[in-house]
């Protein structure tokens, strides 16, 4: 059994590129550890191809269930793209194309959807503009709207939510939200570990500030690395963190903070084979998952309970 480790003494974090690890075969979905007392599946199923990335999403880099809309999800291209937000469906077909306005992107590695605010009970879309390949970035930002509430090709402006980290310039290409506070936070990704959590807390327009590291992400043995999507379950007491070979799902029942959640248990999950493993998101009720990639036409895989 897998634990992870929540630091209070944190080490410098890794300053190098990660490196994707060998191609791994998938979590048999026969031998997972049962999940007890936290909501959501006990087991999960085979990932089942659903559909494929659809020629709009080259470089699919996130994805995140939509609050509003049942089965449809948000996603958005890497870097180099355009600044459009799409919403889809499992089987990759465009149901909306959003155009961005008031940010001047430059890597855009994830997306989420939470409520706009503490306090605010609206659902709003956070677009992560936290990717940085050399560490060089002083600052980096969110992106944020509320989410529509009817699903029609528009023109939308955005708010932009600046922050630093407290120790120096990070690459990121993980962000959750959580749907009963509304706090954020990023994870990092680096060759040392499954990443650094940072708290984003305090954001608001026209000002930046400082994230706040809340724990360290560690499979034993240094089995596994690099994450480059996360989601956090309705519930606020699973946490899923993709990387390039498989799929990692963190426990703790009762968890009313992230502090709590990384306390848990660590253990993976059904995975499926992709080129670019890039993007992950819980369905909208938690019971489940879907898994994306980069690449047009690579297959889009959805993961429910056993």
């Amino acid at each position: 059994m897998l634990c992870l480790c929540a630091v209070a003494a944190f080490a410098a974090c890794s300053r190098s590129k990660p490196v994707p690890a060998a191609a791994a075969d998938a979590a048999d979905a026969g031998s997972q550890v049962p999940a007890h007392g936290v909501p959501g599946c006990t087991l999960y199923g085979e990932p089942r191809e659903t559909g494929t990335v659809p020629d709009a999403l080259p470089e699919l880099s996130g994805l995140a269930a939509s609050q509003r809309h049942p089965g449809v999800y948000w996603a958005h291209n890497d870097s180099g793209h355009g600044f459009v937000l799409y919403a889809l469906d499992e089987t990759g077909a465009l149901r909306a194309r959003l155009t961005l306005t008031g940010g001047e992107p430059r890597d855009i590695e994830d997306v989420t959807v939470g409520p706009c605010a503490p306090g605010d009970s609206r659902p709003c879309v956070f677009l992560a503009d936290i990717g940085d390949n050399f560490e060089r970035r002083d600052e980096v930002r969110l992106y944020r709207l509320p989410e529509p509430e009817s699903l029609a090709d528009a023109t939308v402006p955005v708010d932009v939510l600046n922050f630093t980290y407290p120790d120096g310039a990070h690459d990121a290409e993980s962000l959750v939200a959580d749907a009963r506070s509304g706090r954020l936070a990023v994870v990092t990704k680096t060759r040392d570990s499954l990443g650094d959590v940072y708290a984003l807390d305090g954001l608001k327009p026209g000002a930046s500030v400082q994230a706040s590291k809340l724990g360290t992400l560690e499979v034993p043995e240094g089995l596994d690395r690099a994450t480059t999507a996360a989601s956090l379950h309705p519930s606020g007491q699973r946490l899923l963190l993709r990387t390039y070979t498989r799929v990692w799902e963190v426990r703790q029942p009762d968890a009313a903070r992230l502090e709590d959640l990384l306390k848990g248990q660590l253990v993976e999950v059904p995975g499926a084979s992709q080129a670019q493993a890039e993007a992950i998101t819980f369905l909208q009720d938690g019971n489940g998952y879907l898994l994306g990639s980069e690449f047009t036409s690579q297959p889009l895989f959805l993961t429910r309970c056993r």
